[in-house]
């Protein structure tokens, strides 16, 4: 049997792509459910949901 490892996420110490990713999922409302049971735990519709957001804004950012 393998333990997981609980990797604690440092809002403040990311990635600015990683971060943004973060604060989509918060946009959406799905922020507390990825901090406590990682991205594994979304569907993969709410991971698109994200993944267009996030392509969504570094467009707008150019």
């Amino acid at each position: 049997m393998s333990k997981k490892k609980e990797k604690k996420i440092d809002l403040n110490n990311l990635e600015p792509e990683e971060k943004m990713k973060y604060e989509v999922a918060e946009e959406l409302g799905l922020l507390d459910r990825v901090l406590a049971d990682g991205w594994k735990s979304l569907t993969s519709k709410e991971t698109g949901r994200i993944g267009g957001m996030v392509t969504k804004k570094k467009r707008e950012k150019r």
